[in-house]
């Protein structure tokens, strides 16, 4: 018999000038080839049985395939949102933290996706069914068409990418599922009504509903600014219900234990947070500080690009400036606003203040009820706050006097 298998799928053969059976075999894992020690051929067939058992089981491991595979958002820990928002990941779920670190909704950390194991070519090459078969189960990529490209530019000239890129595009598919993919051209406030109940049914709130809806209603914004379009579906579609968590005022107790305990900060946060209770200020303005100018003497910022009206001098007040450098010339806080809201609402909780309600912002709330308590005439009251009501700005060049705002925003203390 020659040195070839004697037939398709024959593992054993015989040498020339040789009785005994020999076996053949290749593999992922290697050649094999060596006598059986038999000549009869039922007897070589039993002893090569485990060897060629082996080899297949060999060739079925390394076959590619497609197996689903959990791509998370995040990595398991403690992270900071994209609002802000405290989350705790694990490795399958997101817990959306309040601020005691109680759990206000999970969400899904990621999701399944597929990937290819094993790539050996002998192995493709032994399973000549393998191509066909992960044809079938390889995810089609749908077609875009011109409304997907209404949000894909929209992001492009953003430059929005990671989380927020994948929020927005989630967002905009649902929108096409709920729809049965309705073209924005013939999409009505209905249409964007259905996806804030969508939303709403999932258990989120009305200001998150708003968000989420943001990145559709400013992608068609600017398509109707550029005359693609000319009605926005997503535009006054989520009511201002009042599911969101009030905030409270700190009390004058609460302000003296917090004082009594400031040295857990460190000195740049013990200043951001003398510079929010006595001002009122935005966590978010503080930041916006890179310098100070004077009037009649008196030390002011220029802070406010929250809106048009927000735009404000604010004179620094008595309590705070033995606190402040000699003259601010650069910016006075540094880093994320996110990471300086954790921190702050951490101290509030080491202060004891685990009322849920109780956040920096209440810093806030706080200067509001000290100038009302003053009675501070309303218009004075905006100027120094940011015309929270939304009334059109005198203008933060013109308007009160710094030594006028001074005198009153000494009132809020610390």
């Amino acid at each position: 018999m020659s040195a070839a298998r004697a037939k398709h799928g024959s593992y054993i053969f015989q040498r020339a000038g040789s009785d005994n059976y020999y076996v053949k075999l290749r593999s992922p894992t290697g050649r094999i080839e060596k006598s059986l020690g038999t000549a009869i051929r039922q007897e070589a067939e039993i002893i090569a049985g485990p060897l060629v058992t082996a080899h297949k089981a060999a060739l079925l491991a390394a076959r590619p395939k497609v197996v689903p595979t959990w791509v998370r958002e995040y990595e398991p820990g403690l992270h900071v949102g994209l609002n802000g928002e405290k989350i705790f990941a694990t490795a399958t779920d997101l817990h959306y933290l309040d601020e005691q670190g109680r759990t206000l909704r999970t969400e899904s950390n990621g999701g399944l996706s597929r990937r290819i194991v094993g790539d050996s070519q002998s192995a493709k090459s032994e399973f000549g069914m393998f191509d066909a078969a992960y044809d079938d189960e390889r995810p089609k990529v749908a077609t875009k068409n011109s409304d997907d490209a209404i949000l894909d530019t929209y992001l492009n000239h953003r430059g929005i990418d990671g989380y927020a890129r994948r929020e927005a595009e989630t967002v905009w598919r649902t929108f096409k599922e709920l729809t049965d993919n309705k073209a924005l051209k013939n999409a009505t406030r209905d249409d964007g009504r259905k996806l804030v109940q969508h939303f709403k049914d999932d258990g989120n709130k009305s200001a998150t509903v708003a968000k989420k809806l943001g990145w559709l209603r400013a992608a068609v914004r600017l398509a109707i600014k550029e005359g693609q379009l000319q009605f926005n579906p997503f535009a006054e579609v989520v009511a201002e219900d009042d599911d969101e968590l009030r905030r409270k005022p700190l009390s004058d107790a609460e302000i003296k234990v917090c004082k009594k305990n400031l040295g857990k900060l460190s000195t740049s946060d013990q200043l951001l947070f003398r510079f929010l209770a006595t001002t009122g200020a935005r966590l978010g303005e503080a930041f916006q500080i890179d310098g100070e100018a004077t009037e009649r003497g008196m030390r002011y910022c220029i802070i406010g690009t929250k809106t048009s009206q927000s735009k404000r001098r604010v004179p620094f007040p008595a309590d705070l400036l033995p606190c402040l450098p000699k003259k601010i010339a650069g910016a006075l806080f540094t880093g994320d606003t996110a990471g300086a809201s954790k921190r702050l609402n951490r101290f509030l909780d080491e202060c004891g203040l685990t009322d849920p309600s109780i956040v920096v912002h209440s810093l806030r709330h706080r200067a509001a009820d000290r100038l009302r308590a003053y009675e501070c005439p309303i218009d004075i009251r905006r100027a120094i706050l940011g015309h929270e009501d939304g009334s059109v700005s005198e203008g933060y060049g013109e308007g009160f006097s710094v030594k006028l705002l001074r005198k009153w925003i000494d009132r809020i203390g610390c």
